[in-house]
């Protein structure tokens, strides 16, 4: 091993469990199985030889609320070292209330603090048509949970193919959920604030 090729975990440490609280984006909706950005994080730690174990507890469909009234059994049940949380979208689409969303991301990410993990919050946008200043705010409201928090960001979980000219040709027919090629993309936005994070001390 090289100097200064340190693996991440020391000696005597536990080794890093990943829990992963997200919605249809990192449940492999529409996708083969296999083939999503949480089974490529998988890979990717594996390539590192990273010891982490990885909880995918997403749900199609899940709210910031079913994350927050599910959060403490998994905390209690695999006692993670880090918690993704990718979770707001279906808020928005829905038209619930930012504050609400807010409110909900702020709490989840509290409790995983509380419970000793360290915290990454999936940043998203929301499409034009749902209006430039509701899009705005809450495009926001993940930067200002992070900061509130101390926790990691990714400003924008589909940065590098959503905002792209030729962004239809990375989503599934519905133009909501990322095909199969978008994956590698999206896991390219997590992996470096991930990585960062499993490093510190």
């Amino acid at each position: 091993m090289a100097a200064g090729a340190m693996p991440v975990e020391a000696a005597g440490k536990t080794s890093p469990v990943i829990l992963i609280l997200g919605d249809s984006i990192s449940a492999e909706y529409g996708l083969k199985r296999g083939s999503g950005w949480v089974t490529l994080l998988e890979n990717r730690l594996a390539q590192e030889k990273i010891p982490a174990r990885v909880v995918n507890a997403s749900i199609s469909g899940e709210t910031t609320s079913g994350g927050r009234s599910r959060l403490p059994a998994l905390l209690a049940q695999h006692q993670p070292t880090q918690v993704v949380i990718e979770l707001g979208g279906n808020d928005a689409l829905r038209g619930l209330p930012l504050s609400m969303t807010e409110g909900n991301l702020s709490h989840m990410t509290q409790l995983a603090r509380q419970a000793g993990a360290r915290v990454l919050l999936a940043g998203m946008q929301l499409p034009p048509n749902y209006g430039r200043d509701y899009g705005e705010r809450f495009a926001a409201l993940f930067a200002q949970v992070a900061k509130r928090h101390e926790a990691a960001l990714v400003p924008f979980l589909f940065k590098g193919f959503a905002d792209r000219p030729d962004a239809a040709q990375y989503f599934q027919p519905d133009r909501i959920h990322p095909n199969e090629d978008a994956q590698p993309l999206i896991l390219a936005n997590v992996w470096p604030v991930l990585r960062k994070q499993l490093s510190a001390p």
